[in-house]
C-alpha cells in the first residue's frame, strides 16, 4: 500500500471511531439557565436535586430543590435511587457544572430522565436568578405534599 492509501485508510478509520463516539453521547440533557429554569418552575413535574456538597448547599440553593445528594459520596447511586422518583424527570446541577454531568450520566444510566444544568448554580448566580436557604425550600416542600 502507497503513502496516499495508507493516509485515507487512516482517515476513515479515525473518522469511523469518531462518529462511534458521537453516537454514544449524554443520555441526559444539559441546557442552559433559561431552559432549566422552565423544568424547575413546576416541582409538581420535576425533582430538582443538588448535587454538591451539603457545605455548599447550605449556603444557598435554586429554588424549588428537594434533594441534595452529594455525587463524590461513595452511596450517591443507592442514595439516589433509594430518594429519587423514577416517574418524574430530575433537574440537577452542582457550582459549576462538572459534578452534575457525571451525576446525571449516572443517573440517565439508571433509568432516569435527567436534565442538568450545564453552568451550574454560578451560572444561574450569573445569569442574576436568586438562591434560597435550604430550610425555606424544605418548608415549602413540605407545605406541597400537605396539600396532596
Amino acid at each position: 500500500i502507497d503513502k496516499d492509501m495508507k493516509r485515507f485508510l487512516f482517515a476513515v478509520l479515525l473518522g469511523g471511531s469518531f462518529v462511534g463516539v458521537s453516537c454514544q453521547g449524554p443520555k441526559y440533557k444539559s441546557v442552559g439557565v433559561d431552559e432549566f429554569m422552565e423544568y424547575v418552575k413546576d416541582a409538581d413535574k420535576v425533582t430538582v436535586l443538588d448535587v454538591r456538597t451539603p457545605q455548599e448547599h447550605a449556603e444557598g440553593c435554586i429554588p424549588g430543590t428537594g434533594y441534595n445528594i452529594d455525587v463524590l459520596e461513595d452511596n450517591f447511586v443507592e442514595t439516589a435511587i433509594a430518594k429519587l422518583p423514577k416517574e418524574k424527570p430530575v433537574a440537577l446541577y452542582c457550582r459549576s457544572g462538572n459534578r452534575s454531568k457525571n451525576a446525571a450520566q449516572i443517573l440517565a444510566e439508571n433509568g432516569y430522565e435527567v436534565v442538568e444544568l450545564a453552568t451550574g448554580i454560578r451560572g444561574w448566580q450569573e445569569a442574576g436568578q436568586k438562591l434560597e436557604k435550604p430550610k425555606r425550600a424544605a418548608r415549602r416542600k413540605a407545605r406541597n405534599s400537605q396539600r396532596q
